[in-house]
């Protein structure tokens, strides 16, 4: 009795954050997603005033109810010299129109996602972004769940995204509390790198486990993660960005 007290407690603080997201209105459930916005925020450098590389990598909330929960996430690059930037995603939405989950176009790279704006979470420039380019093409073709798409817990666009962090640990990608599906490993595997390239990770599937790296520490509970990251200093909570501590 008293463990099944203690997992209707967890369970409802890992509650908390999403539901006051609704109630303060942080998220929206009115939304059009016809009419909601998709212009530029402002964050990326235009490709013909920054002739140099970069890499970018952006979040923003997803849209309606799942805005409260979770994020989505997308890798955008642009080669040196390039008239555009190329965005690498994930959308679920493909999938079920018979199409790849896996969707590279060329695109504006910081636009609204349906209304909701994103936030710069990752950046490269110059000869480093030069260095990890074609290693990130690479690894967007070898992605084994190009066709597959599975809303919770993965693969998802977060799962895709921490896919690129793993294997590319000279973003130092920190992903947030709210990437859910960031967690969800590739194959049968229950061990890996953690997202932000160094440190480990343990998960099952994605739905419990942890992680451990030089930017933070979280448990990761049916999706939904918890734990501390350490520069700045901040608490990652369901359905929060980040809390700062400092």
């Amino acid at each position: 009795m008293k463990a099944l007290l203690i997992g209707v407690v967890v369970f409802v603080l890992l509650l908390v954050g999403p539901l006051l997201n609704v109630v303060s209105g942080e998220v929206r459930l009115d939304r059009n997603w016809r009419t909601a916005s998709h212009d530029s925020a402002g964050l990326a450098p235009a490709p013909d005033e920054h002739p140099e590389a970069l890499v970018q990598v952006y979040a923003a909330r997803a849209f309606g109810w799942r805005g409260a929960f979770a994020v989505h996430t997308w890798v955008a690059v642009k080669p040196r010299e390039a008239s555009h930037y190329t965005v690498h995603e994930v959308m679920g939405w493909h999938v079920r129109h018979g199409g790849e989950a896996v969707v590279s176009r060329a695109r504006t790279p910081d636009r609204h996602w349906y209304g909701q704006p994103p936030r710069l979470l990752a950046e490269l420039r110059g000869s480093e972004a030069e260095r990890v380019i074609p290693r990130i093409e690479t690894l967007i073709e070898e992605y084994p769940y190009r066709d597959s798409y599975v809303m919770w817990p993965g693969p998802n666009s977060n799962s895709f995204t921490a896919y690129i962090g793993r294997h590319v640990p000279e973003l130092s990608l920190d992903l947030p509390a709210t990437a859910i599906g960031k967690d969800y490993l590739v194959g049968d595997t229950l061990l890996g790198p953690a997202v932000s390239g160094g440190g480990g990770q343990l998960s099952f599937y994605g739905l419990l486990g942890f992680s451990v790296s030089s930017r933070s520490v979280e448990f990761n509970i049916l999706g939904l993660s918890i734990g501390l990251r350490f520069a700045p200093l901040a608490l990652k909570v369901p359905g929060h960005w980040a809390i700062s501590l400092s």
